[in-house]
């Protein structure tokens, strides 16, 4: 199975013996060794994928590279996050989505609660099975653990992807900005209930402020 690991914290570095992983089109920075690239379309495999990305608009490319030595990627200098999954499944912004092993799964998955906000569409990517997958973020991201006691609200504009048994919804009428006076028109946060995990980052991507 590929090694992930970080070169400092804005290049993923992943060392393949004959397997292969699959990276956001155009991250690679340099590479050592024998590799081979192919071309993917990302978002989803089979019909489904294809209709989710077709109702988005999202043009997520993929790249898979396969061969003998290391890779370098890296993305607009966002910072890495390495996330190793055991079987359960990651929800992620599909432009926080970096690299994964290439036998974790990729799909699509409807949420319908950001897409008022992010611009990335009515759909979340997801990523199934067991390997390691890299994430970015807008400065450095900060991991939350939700649990039944402890429910998160967590601004549209700074989420970037979850694990766990986690159930989402809106949380309408409060906004963290409305508190200060800088909001305007329906605010809302996106509550998470269960238990998991959740990714957040410090600086928040351009939205329309959380609104609707």
């Amino acid at each position: 199975m590929a090694q992930f690991r970080l070169q400092g914290s804005k290049v993923l570095a992943v060392d393949l013996t004959g397997d292969a992983v699959k990276a956001k089109n155009g991250a690679m920075v340099a590479y050592d060794g024998q590799m081979a690239f192919k071309k993917m379309t990302g978002g989803g495999e089979g019909l489904r994928g294809m209709v989710t990305r077709r109702l988005t608009g999202e043009q997520m490319t993929v790249m898979e590279v396969q061969g003998h030595g290391t890779c370098y990627f890296a993305d607009r200098a966002s910072e890495i996050n390495l996330v190793n999954l055991r079987g359960e499944k990651l929800y992620v912004e599909s432009s926080n989505l970096l690299c994964t092993d290439a036998g974790l799964r990729t799909g699509t998955t409807f949420t319908g609660l950001r897409g008022a906000t992010t611009g990335n569409g009515l759909f979340t990517t997801t990523v199934e099975g067991s390997g390691q997958a890299a994430i970015m973020s807008d400065g450095p991201a900060v991991v939350l653990r939700v649990s039944a006691q402890y429910p998160l609200s967590v601004d549209p504009g700074a989420y970037i992807a979850h694990t766990g048994n986690l159930q989402q919804s809106f949380q309408s009428g409060i906004n963290f900005r409305t508190l200060i006076g800088e909001g305007s028109g329906e605010a809302f946060q996106i509550r998470f209930e269960g238990e998991g995990l959740v990714y957040v980052q410090p600086s928040e991507r351009n939205t329309i402020g959380g609104d609707v």
